[in-house]
């Protein structure tokens, strides 16, 4: 209500300006008068729209039963009908007095005295003019009787003769052919136009007045010179002769004062009706005011009960937060700062209970987020052995199996209860190996189970690998030593005794003395995979251009029996590589897929071996495939380990190499059965920029 009133206020601040205007300046009224009359009539309306908003909301309050709203519309009443009553009289007498004033300023006397003084005016001009013309047509008669020889001299007589100021002789063509005047200073008169002389030819004579901007009021007169003889050519005689200044300046405020006079009676009408409307527009404000001080008035009384019934409501709504402002230092004022004390400490009682509940949240977020972040899963049983908690680290380990692997836990909780223990695990569907710990928790707390289990196949798998690469290191040394003697032996034998037993037993001889040899040839091999698998070489690593060394090692293998396809991608980015280990993991590869192709099931499709390039995000795929038997089931969680092999003479150890190189070249490598028949081993090699 307060912006209310401000803004009644600057309205009738302008309304007053609005009136002042159209009292002290009646031209700007004339001029403005259509946006005078707009601009009122949109503040009356507007002014009335307000009234009738801040009438429709106080029924709306009267109507819903607000609180106080009785006592507002009783002080409403009493103060608009103390501003309406003495606003009425003064806007009735207003209007007359302003009326009558308005009539009084326009009387029949002035309308006249006005007229007399412009029409007396006019007739001194006029008599001005008519003698001026006389003394024009008898300074003519007089040059067209005589011809003289110096017509300047003649004129300058003629024009002091006739007392007028200047005096030009021109032909009809306008060159001038004399001039007199009484400022000698001017060198070039006023010549006549050529419509002057066409004027002054067909009327046998022209007469004008000349009002110059800040120059004097003058009268001019051009008459033709009648030529002596017909072949002369026609002059003509212009006359100029300056009006009084007293004149010239009393006939310019007759004339002023009279157009000033007749504007304001044409817009009499018109300034009774702004005094009219801007007084209306008055009134309508006095009652704006009005209720805008009844409202407020009243407001100051029953806004502080309704505040406070207002916090009572939210109060028992639950909301301890309003403040009821004090207004003032009465009874009413204790009564409501007693009522905010009360609701302060209700408050701050909640607050402590909101802060604990905060606290415990925010510690189970916390918690949440751990577990969300541990790569080891988690999960959480209640009482009834269901999961009421799972991290992403359980998703990302378990996978499909995660209902079975839960059935399993709820089973292993059963049998154990509450006591701690620990389990290693092996998933069946995906070959994994977990190592599971469980635990019962507090009652305090609710109760339930909690289970930690971690991934480590990987683990595992690495200790196997060094458990092998020991192994290893001592069979080769244990197992090389004898292979040389044993087989030097068997071929001295063979020189000594060959020559001193019959074909027979000597035929014998040497089949044993080379079977010997073979074997001895055979664990020597299978020594240097030893070898080879316990101390591989750390890996010399340089540009390598793995297209090209693939197509080196193919050129070995070029068996028409046996195809080798090639798809190389091409423009492939260079690799960061050790050449000769890499060269090995392709030979083990092509050798593995030529074996598989010997006890292949499928013998109606002819054998095929692919080769493979590709890039594949930052590293570079290299894969092998053949259409032979493929892995045992069985065996695939198991194929990289040592001495796990199909072949009936294999040691189980090219893989395994294969493996062990590609992972000391941060690579990685899968190896797959394919839908009809066969295998497929991909590896992936880092880029030489990622390197």
């Amino acid at each position: 209500m307060k912006l209310l009133l401000i803004v009644g206020t600057a309205v009738a601040t302008l309304g007053l300006f609005l009136l002042a205007t159209a009292s002290a300046d009646t031209t700007l009224l004339a001029r403005h008068y259509p946006l005078l009359l707009g601009v009122n009539a949109a503040l009356a309306a507007l002014l009335a729209a307000l009234v009738a908003y801040q009438l429709v909301a106080l029924a709306r309050r009267y109507r819903a039963r607000v609180f106080g709203v009785r006592l507002t519309l009783r002080l409403l009443v009493r103060f608009a009908a103390l501003a309406v009553v003495p606003g009425l009289i003064v806007y009735a007498v207003s209007v007359h007095f302003l009326t009558r004033s308005i009539e009084s300023w326009f009387d029949v006397k002035v309308d006249a005295a006005l007229e007399g003084g412009i029409n007396l005016g006019q007739q001194v001009i006029d008599q001005m003019m008519t003698e001026l013309q006389a003394k024009a047509r008898a300074m003519a008669l007089e040059l067209a009787e005589r011809a003289p020889a110096q017509p300047a001299a003649l004129l300058e007589r003629l024009r002091e003769q006739a007392g007028i100021r200047e005096a030009v002789l021109v032909t009809s063509g306008g060159r001038v052919v004399a001039s007199a005047a009484v400022d000698v200073s001017t060198l070039l008169p006023d010549l006549p136009g050529a419509q002057a002389l066409r004027q002054a030819r067909a009327n046998r004579g022209y007469s004008s007045v000349d009002a110059q901007a800040g120059g004097p009021l003058s009268l001019r007169v051009v008459v033709p010179v009648e030529p002596r003889a017909f072949s002369e050519e026609m002059r003509f005689l212009q006359v100029r002769q300056n009006v009084s200044a007293s004149i010239a300046k009393s006939a310019d405020a007759v004339e002023a004062a009279y157009r000033d006079y007749r504007q304001l009676a044409i817009s009499r009408e018109g300034l009774k009706r702004i005094y009219v409307v801007t007084l209306t527009f008055a009134l309508l404000m006095a009652l704006f005011v009005a209720v805008g001080v009844a409202l407020t008035q009243s407001n100051l009384l029953s806004e502080p009960l309704a505040n406070l019934a207002q916090a009572t409501q939210a109060l028992a709504r639950g909301d301890f937060s309003g403040q009821t402002p004090v207004t003032s230092h009465d009874e009413l004022g204790v009564l409501i700062e007693s009522f905010n004390s009360m609701t302060r400490q209700l408050d701050e009682a909640r607050g402590l209970g909101e802060s604990r509940r905060v606290a415990l949240e925010t510690a189970k977020a916390h918690l949440e987020s751990i577990l969300a972040n541990l790569s080891a899963g988690v999960m959480v049983f209640d009482r009834g052995f269901e999961v009421t908690i799972s991290n992403r680290g359980a998703g990302a380990i378990l996978g499909a199996e995660a209902q079975a692997f839960a059935e399993r836990m709820r089973a292993q909780f059963r049998s154990q209860g509450a006591a701690a223990w620990q389990l290693e695990i092996a998933l069946v569907g995906t070959g994994k190996t977990l190592l599971a710990r469980g635990a019962g928790l507090p009652g305090a707390t609710g109760g339930g189970y909690v289970l930690v289990f971690d991934d480590i196949t990987q683990l595992m798998a690495a200790q196997r690998a060094t458990a092998w690469a020991e192994v290893a290191r001592r069979l080769a040394h244990e197992i090389k030593n004898p292979l040389t003697p044993i087989q030097l032996s068997a071929e001295r034998l063979e020189r000594k005794l060959a020559g001193r037993l019959a074909s027979e037993e000597a035929e014998t001889l040497r089949r044993s003395i080379e079977t010997i040899v073979n074997q001895v040839t055979a664990l020597k091999s299978m020594v240097d995979d030893f070898r080879d698998y316990a101390k591989l070489p750390a890996p010399v690593l340089v540009r390598l251009d793995l297209n090209r060394l693939v197509g080196e090692v193919l050129s070995l293998y070029e068996n028409p029996n046996v195809p080798i396809r090639r798809r190389l991608a091409p423009g492939l980015p260079p690799i960061r590589a050790d050449s000769a280990q890499i060269r090995q993991v392709i030979h083990n590869l092509v050798q593995n897929a030529q074996d598989a192709l010997e006890n292949r099931k499928d013998r109606d499709a002819a054998p095929a071996i692919e080769v493979g390039t590709e890039l594949d995000g930052d590293r570079v795929r290299l894969s092998v495939s053949d259409n032979g038997s493929g892995f045992p089931a069985e065996l695939m969680a198991h194929i990289f380990e040592p001495y796990v092999t199909t072949k009936p003479r294999g040691t189980g150890l090219g893989l395994a190499i294969v493996k062990k190189i590609v992972d000391e070249h941060h690579g990685s490598i899968a190896i797959e059965n394919l839908p009809r028949s066969g295998a497929s081993v991909s590896v992936l090699l880092p880029l030489e920029k990622a390197a």
